[in-house]
């Protein structure tokens, strides 16, 4: 262990929280911390994008919203034994510090580390706080928003850091955007973990109804879950789109940079890849998301003419062929969309977050500047009281 800081990392099981969290994982190892995640098995399926001196600790959780009656009666005793194994492995290696990205697998370490006073902190991706997060908020030391502004309990406090996006986003933040013309395209559809069944009920008619000439120059790479996987195929097929379609793209920062649009849910992450890449989007907010969060998340999207929010009540295929086609046809207007982007994004996020976990921990780096320490102080200062 030597002289190295341990930061303790939770996260749930999708990618709205470890992605996010990966980033900072990324960002810290490079600064010279260890580096912990506490997951649950679920949760360790997500990952594999984790760099490899990433410790993944795979500890016992457990939800009320999932399984039958005897599932259920069993949760209490799941979250015991997770906090119970959680406690007892920050006895014997203490993290300096743990931040929790929301999920119910970080209920364990969460409360492991309020027992024994470990600093905290928790970061909310969204505009609204997921229901794990609302429960800590008034229980860590500082509250890291991702989306802004963020609805917050009353009398909790947060700092607008932004969502950090993986350096494989990063590497790729601000490339040059190609507008449509009359060369191949390419549209990118995404659905994230959740609610993609509506996109692959309505996007592939809508694209398969778009003008022959545009059709015969477009790809579509479409991530539909594993049930549509073969149905969606099929259906590009036989009406001649020329579409890859899989239930998980493990290079989308790739197939984000080549795309002339983007067909997403607006989840936390989508939305943050989507603004620092730069892309123009047509969003449809996931109408189950607690508290409507995703809506709030592509507010600031919409509002700088970035994106096309529409609501699944009104995601039709007609109207979505037309949506798509006045994209593909007006170069200047997505052009501007993706300029529009841009300025959403925030690609500073990760150092945003880094400067709070160190001065929440009282640890920062030796080589690190005092100038670069002062850098974003009067951003970590921009806080709001709810």
């Amino acid at each position: 262990m030597g002289d190295q800081p341990l930061l303790l990392i939770a996260a749930g099981g999708t990618g709205g929280h470890m992605f996010p969290a990966q980033a900072l994982a990324e960002a810290m190892l490079a600064r010279g911390w260890r580096v912990r995640l506490s997951t649950d098995a679920r949760g360790a399926r997500y990952a594999g994008g984790f760099p490899e001196g990433v410790e993944i600790q795979r500890i016992a959780s457990a939800t009320f919203a999932r399984g039958g009656v005897l599932a259920k009666a069993l949760v209490p005793f799941r979250l015991l034994a997770g906090v119970a194994a959680a406690k007892l492995r920050m006895l014997f290696d203490r993290p300096a510090i743990m931040v929790g990205f929301g999920g119910y697998p970080t209920i364990p370490a969460m409360t492991a580390a309020w027992i024994l006073r470990v600093p905290r902190m928790i970061h909310e991706q969204n505009g609204v706080l997921g229901r794990v997060n609302r429960i800590f908020a008034p229980r860590v030391d500082a509250v890291a928003c991702g989306t802004w502004p963020t609805d917050l309990p009353e009398g909790v406090r947060g700092a607008h850091t932004g969502n950090p996006v993986r350096a494989s986003v990063m590497a790729r933040a601000g490339a040059p955007y190609i507008p449509p013309g009359d060369y191949p395209m390419q549209i990118l559809v995404i659905g994230g973990s959740q609610g993609a069944r509506i996109l692959s009920d309505v996007v592939p008619p809508a694209i398969a109804a778009l003008p022959l000439d545009m059709l015969a120059r477009l790809r579509v790479a479409h991530q539909a879950r594993g049930e549509d996987e073969e149905r969606v195929t099929r259906f590009y097929a036989d009406h001649g789109v020329n579409a890859e379609v899989q239930p998980f793209f493990d290079d989308v920062p790739r197939r984000m940079t080549e795309a002339q649009l983007v067909i997403s849910r607006s989840g936390a992450s989508s939305v943050a890849d989507i603004s620092a890449i730069g892309r123009p989007a047509i969003l449809v907010p996931y109408a189950a998301a607690a508290g409507d969060h995703q809506t709030a998340n592509a507010r600031g999207l919409d509002e700088a003419g970035a994106a096309l929010v529409v609501p699944e009540s009104a995601l039709e295929v007609e109207a979505l062929s037309g949506q798509i086609a006045t994209i593909l046809t007006e170069p200047d207007c997505a052009a501007a969309m993706a300029r529009a982007a841009l300025s959403q994004g925030r690609p500073d996020a990760t150092e945003r977050l880094v400067e709070m976990v160190e001065e929440l921990s009282g640890i920062t780096p030796k080589r690190q500047s005092r100038d670069d320490g002062r850098k974003h102080a009067d951003e970590r200062g921009h806080e709001t009281s709810h």
